[in-house]
């Protein structure tokens, strides 16, 4: 399984639980998210906190989610490696939010300049999910960049957030504000670099709970294989950076 090195910044390693998984702290940087756990992936490699190599991180010190061939795991609930996925992603521990629910949510994204696109692999990088239930909105990179995906309804509605030619070799700054309903009164609104992208009316969930989630995760990695006529999907690294929980607009600041 490997030792746990030493991380500094905004979290720190406080228990290994599983083969799939350990606690992390969040610090007060985080606003009021609460500790994240790893998800389904315990190399070394596939998580860090470093300095910014990108030299134009909003903060000094960014995330490193990097997932290789190979990278997958499972527990007593789930398998990613017999269902055809590969992952590194950090999930919230604590998973409280309710209908009703009032929140804004901020993250910054970095796509390093050789970044490769896996479509027809699916890529999620940021997703809100449902306790004992399916994702709801999804933050991905497909054909065509990276956009949100809409899973309430069961119906696929995607919405364009940053082009393909836009994508690498800059920071992104995600600022979604969310009503969490299960009926007309919720909405979802999403801006990227101040220009708002999404202004959505109506129900944002159909369970009881919804956490965050985020990080590398690719779904359906035959896909590429078959396209691309090779036998494993290449290494994907991402940065996020000041990534953030709060009641309003300016407690997303870093």
């Amino acid at each position: 399984m490997g030792e746990v090195t030493s991380l500094t910044g905004r979290v720190w390693v406080i228990l290994w639980l599983s083969v799939s998984s350990f606690f992390i702290h969040a610090d007060s940087q985080d606003g009021d998210f609460g500790p994240f756990m790893r998800s389904l992936n315990n190399q070394d490699y596939g998580y860090q906190v470093i300095g910014d190599v990108t030299g134009s991180a909003p903060v000094a010190q960014i995330e490193k989610f990097e997932v290789r061939p190979g990278d997958c795991y499972w527990n007593k609930s789930w398998n990613d490696c017999e269902k055809d996925r590969e992952r590194s992603e950090l999930s919230e521990k604590q998973k409280t939010t309710v209908a009703g629910s009032e929140y804004w949510y901020g993250w910054s994204i970095y796509f390093p300049k050789n970044y490769p696109n896996v479509y027809p692999t699916k890529t999620a990088l940021g997703q809100f999910h449902q306790k004992s239930s399916h994702p709801v909105w999804m933050f991905q990179n497909a054909s065509g960049g990276y956009h949100l995906d809409d899973h309430v309804s069961g119906t696929k509605q995607y919405y364009q957030l940053i082009e393909e030619e836009s994508l690498r070799g800059q920071w992104h700054k995600l600022e979604v504000h969310v009503r969490w309903a299960k009926e007309q009164s919720g909405f979802f609104k999403v801006w990227v670099n101040d220009e708002q992208k999404v202004n959505y009316q109506g129900p944002t969930m159909n369970a009881d709970k919804v956490y965050f989630k985020y990080g590398v995760y690719r779904s359906f990695l035959s896909r590429y294989k078959t396209a691309a006529k090779k036998d494993e999907v290449p290494r994907q690294i991402v940065y996020y950076a000041n990534v953030k929980r709060g009641k309003t607009r300016e407690s997303l600041r870093p």
